[in-house]
């Protein structure tokens, strides 16, 4: 019985994660130490003040997962990060802060293979830093599952499910027998999460600049989303924007949710239009895919088009369903070429995907089913 318990001690050491803390910082190197020492699934094996050093104990304490800050003497974090992800692909946190120097930053690193990010603890506030304890845990988690490859070529991950805060419920009520207005301008909704700035910039490349209007909840801080538009902006053809409220949605445009609100499509006669809400997180986020795909199904139903790509946890999945419930069209991303098979896993496992693709066919299909809409009414108008 003794040799047994001993066995089954150390089997759970060895299954522990090793974190290798690297930012320039020794007051926030001790704060993640701590933070992540406190979980009993998390082995902090080392920290590093910069690049150099940081590669050194790379080398000697082979660790699972790097957090990495952005910003470092000697070798910045995203030259840093390339190199590592092109001679050592290992699973990347980014640790950045919340400015629009950092924003841009971090989504270069996520654009070079970083797994995913989060803002520098905020060391004022008790509650607040008990809530980014759970978010860097979860992470730190979800990372150590994610099979990396060089650059932005990464497989699935698993996810950690949390129970949700609020419903969508909270944001935006179901509503019984609504029939969205005839119309004949298409809509595609688009939620992301975890990989999924990567995974929307690969699916708004690929569209023309007469593409239907896009709605897109992507969980992201607000100091990053109006950065993130912008980058996404210069890269498409498609004009793209941080949605304001009662922004008309047009052809050939894209509205991002803004990272502080809750993003909704809501009817102003035969136009769809933006109206951005302050209501609590749901499913623990604000935006969230929920509450967008949910004011889609209700407004516009057969005349939409649902997307959930790549992500952790649940969040999307079941505003997907009401949305084919409704009438629309949906397509989820498929496990092989997601960060992470969370929200769209779960999507397939409740019914709510019509069809699974890889990334790189969404656009199309997204193209074929707006034309295939078209068809469909010319010929019930006629």
């Amino acid at each position: 019985m003794a040799a047994s318990a001993v066995s089954t001690r150390l089997g759970a050491a060895r299954r522990r994660i090793k974190v290798l803390i690297v930012d320039d910082s020794a007051l926030v190197r001790s704060i993640l130490t701590e933070i992540l020492s406190s979980d009993p699934g998390i082995e902090v094996v080392g920290t590093a003040g910069d690049a150099y050093v940081a590669r050194e104990k790379i080398k000697q304490l082979n660790p699972d997962v790097l957090t990495l800050d952005v910003e470092m003497p000697k070798m910045d974090g995203i030259t840093f990060l390339r190199n590592l992800m092109r001679l050592r692909p290992m699973p990347v946190v980014m640790v950045s802060s919340l400015t629009e120097r950092g924003a841009d930053v971090t989504l270069d690193a996520l654009a070079i293979g970083a797994v995913d990010y989060l803002p520098k603890p905020k060391i004022d506030l008790a509650a607040t830093l008990r809530d980014y304890r759970d978010e860097l845990i979860e992470k730190i988690k979800t990372a150590a599952r994610a099979s990396v490859r060089a650059l932005d070529a990464r497989r699935p991950a698993a996810t950690l499910n949390v129970p949700p805060k609020y419903s969508v419920d909270a944001v935006i009520p179901k509503a019984q027998g609504v029939r969205p207005l005839r119309t004949t301008e298409r809509i595609v909704a688009i939620g992301a999460s975890t990989g999924g700035t990567e995974a929307i910039r690969q699916v708004l490349t690929a569209l023309p600049p007469d593409a239907p209007g896009i709605v897109i909840t992507q969980h992201i801080p607000k100091a990053f989303s109006a950065a993130f538009a912008r980058r996404m902006n210069e890269c498409c053809q498609v004009t793209v924007y941080e949605a304001c409220d009662g922004q008309q949605i047009l052809a050939g445009h894209v509205y991002i949710a803004p990272g502080d609100r809750h993003l909704m499509v809501v009817r102003d006669g035969a136009r769809y239009v933006c109206r951005l809400d302050d209501g609590p997180p749901v499913n623990r986020h604000k935006p969230s895919v929920d509450v967008l795909f949910r004011s889609v199904a209700q407004n516009a139903g057969r005349n939409a088009i649902g997307v959930l790509l790549t992500g952790m946890g649940k969040d999307g999945a079941q505003g997907l369903k009401e949305m084919l419930e409704a009438g629309s069209r949906t397509v989820v991303q498929d496990e092989a070429t997601s960060v992470v098979w969370g929200m769209p896993g779960e999507a397939v496992a409740i019914g709510a995907a019509e069809k699974v693709l890889p990334l790189e066919e969404i656009a199309g299909e997204i193209l074929a089913l707006a034309g295939t809409m078209d068809i469909t009414r010319q010929s019930r108008e006629a």
